[in-house]
């Protein structure tokens, strides 16, 4: 028998499936047991939340409420965005609540008092949150202060700066039409589906670019079928939240938004060396900088990129309540965000995470609070439950960190 109709051997020391189902069985084995489990806690979890409040009121899967439940979500999701990048490097920031409400807070005065077009206060907006990102990771990087510290001494300064900003007012109504739009437009079937199908054919297109280009440098690919199903059921999910957006108001602008940047992360994170360097520092900064990695500018950038998401998360909330006061970005917002990225299987101890936590962590505790809203519940029990499936979360995060260090070790 020739040596080309002889099956490849896979090498031992290469992390990768063997060939059919027994393989693809054995791999997932191997997978739980070293903690690799990815988003199916997530889930999993998830489906078990919704058929319980479906069970409890069917109004819950309704197309309408659906359509809320993005809206609600979209600014807390991008929030948890940004705390998704600081978290990556293991790193924390609790000054995102407060971000997001003083850069809302410029955006509106600027707009409303100052007589700016929406554009420019929108970027003002933005520029706010650059530039506290910035001037923290400086701090962290150049003083060595704790980020913990530096955050939370920022959250309390920029809280005072939001007083500041809105004066003696104290609330401020919102009332330019682009602005107050970027949560109450919603998109036509057609142009529904041409959105969704470009989205969806650019990530089918990274997909298999990145399959290429780490074939053509020789190293282990995941098997074409788990390829295949995985974006069969991501084209599947697509699908079904498009048919379900169409059939009430249409799919919201927020949403899309959400989605757009989220799935830019994901692309910058996995597919570019930015990305890569991101998750070295975050898995060991000391090797990565033995390694040539500009540890320094990685934490100033990710800072920076993590408080603009918080400004831009601000914004989308102050869009959606048609004003800014003196509460914006306080109350639960910031312990919100954080407990998203975490439950959605961002690890708290760096190095590993996806953009998608932010969305599956956001769906997780937005319908724990939509549907104890739906169920009459009050605060008290949805704040004892949020706290407790964050715990689950953290544990999860936590034993399967010990499983892969023990695999490491053997």
């Amino acid at each position: 028998m020739s040596s080309a109709s002889q099956p490849a051997t896979i090498d031992p020391r290469l992390i990768q499936d063997a060939p059919g189902l027994a393989g693809a069985w054995a791999g997932f084995r191997r997978r739980v047991s070293q903690g690799e489990l990815g988003s199916l806690p997530v889930i999993v979890g998830l489906s078990a939340i919704w058929l319980t409040f479906y069970l409890a009121n069917d109004r819950f899967l309704s197309a309408v409420n659906l359509t809320n439940l993005m809206l609600q979500i979209s600014a807390m999701g991008l929030i948890s965005a940004g705390i998704v990048l600081i978290l990556l490097l293991g790193e924390t920031d609790l000054s995102a609540g407060a971000v997001s409400g003083l850069a809302a807070s410029v955006m509106t005065i600027l707009n409303v008092k100052q007589g700016w077009p929406a554009v420019p206060a929108l970027l003002a907006g933005l520029a706010t949150g650059a530039v506290i990102g910035l001037f923290q990771g400086s701090w962290v990087t150049r003083f060595k202060v704790p980020s913990f510290v530096v955050t939370l001494a920022g959250s309390l300064a920029w809280q005072g700066a939001l007083f500041s900003v809105l004066g003696s007012t104290g609330s401020v109504n919102l009332q330019n039409p682009l602005i107050t739009g970027l949560t109450s437009t919603f998109f036509s079937a057609p142009v529904s589906w041409l959105v969704v199908a470009l989205l969806v054919a650019v990530y089918a297109g990274t997909t298999f670019f990145e399959r290429r280009r780490r074939a053509s440098v020789h190293l282990p690919l995941v098997p074409l079928r788990n390829v295949l199903m995985r974006m069969g059921i991501i084209c599947g999910a697509v699908a079904v939240a498009v048919l379900v957006f169409t059939s009430d108001r249409g799919l919201p602008l927020a949403t899309l938004i959400f989605v757009g940047i989220l799935m830019v992360m994901e692309l910058t994170l996995k597919g570019t060396r930015f990305g890569r360097h991101v998750f070295a520092v975050g898995g060991n900064a000391e090797a990565a900088r033995r390694a040539g990695i500009r540890v320094d500018f990685i934490r100033i950038t990710i800072f920076t990129l993590g408080s603009t998401l918080a400004a831009a998360g601000g914004m989308l909330a102050a869009s959606r309540l048609l004003a800014v006061n003196q509460s914006s970005g306080s109350g639960d917002v910031l312990l919100n965000a954080i407990g998203a990225a975490v439950i959605g299987g961002t690890s708290l101890f760096g190095g590993r995470g996806s953009a998608w936590s932010a969305l599956l962590g956001a769906l997780v505790i937005g319908s724990i609070s939509n549907g104890m809203d739906l169920l009459a519940f009050s605060s008290s029990v949805k704040f004892m439950v949020t706290g407790s499936v964050l715990l689950v979360a953290a544990s999860i995060d936590a034993v399967s960190r010990r499983g892969r260090q023990a695999a490491g070790r053997a």
